[in-house]
């Protein structure tokens, strides 16, 4: 097969930068600890969907585009940096009161499922590292001369697999030993991961002076 290594390449190089720790992997372990499974898979079948408008972008040229502005990547890195920081701002927020009934119940409402979908695509498709990363491997492991469609499956795979790395993540970390050592702390748990999202929001902002 004539793209396999730059299918292998590629792969090796999404999947140390989807298992580095960051805004993602910080909302799914949240998820998972604090809700259940079910909630952190749903999160995270919400970042693979904010992979896929990433993806489409960068194939469309606009990825390009969006690095080459000072002002069009500035604007991105501000949203991002203000809905990690919202979330955080929430997190830190939150109170002594979850108790295993209350998180099972938010696990199964559909209307927090559909809330824990938005809240793994918005923390995606606002992170700018994203823009990077996707404008990064498309433009110097990709060659130029690999077909649209090529490129296509790639970008296919990438948002199958960082899906799927997350689901494995919400497995782990929502075992039912895992949440309770954490859940006995619930409200001091959910303020770290506050606390970290902050931090992951103070660089995007120091990234723009």
């Amino acid at each position: 097969m004539p793209y396999f290594q730059e299918f292998i390449m590629l792969t090796i190089v999404h999947l140390l930068a989807v298992m580095s720790p960051g805004p993602d992997f910080a909302i799914v372990l949240r998820q998972s600890i604090s809700f259940g499974r079910k909630t952190a898979i749903i999160t995270s079948l919400g970042i693979g969907s904010g992979i896929s408008v990433h993806v489409l972008y960068t194939l469309l040229g606009v990825g390009l585009l969006i690095s080459q502005s000072a002002y069009l990547m500035a604007t991105a890195k501000i949203l991002g940096a203000a809905y990690i920081t919202y979330l955080g701002i929430n997190l830190l927020r939150s109170k002594p009161n979850l108790d295993q009934s209350a998180s099972i119940a938010v696990d199964n409402d559909p209307k927090q499922q559909k809330k824990a979908f938005m809240i793994g695509f918005m923390t995606n498709v606002l992170n700018p590292k994203a823009t990077l990363f996707f404008l990064a491997i498309f433009t110097t492991i990709v060659s130029a001369n690999t077909p649209l469609i090529v490129q296509s499956i790639y970008g296919l795979w990438i948002i199958i697999s960082t899906a799927a790395w997350f689901c494995l993540v919400s497995f782990l970390f929502s075992q039912q030993r895992v949440r309770q050592k954490f859940l006995n702390h619930g409200h001091w748990f959910d303020r770290v991961m506050g606390i970290i999202l902050l931090i992951f929001a103070v660089k995007l902002l120091i990234e723009l002076i």
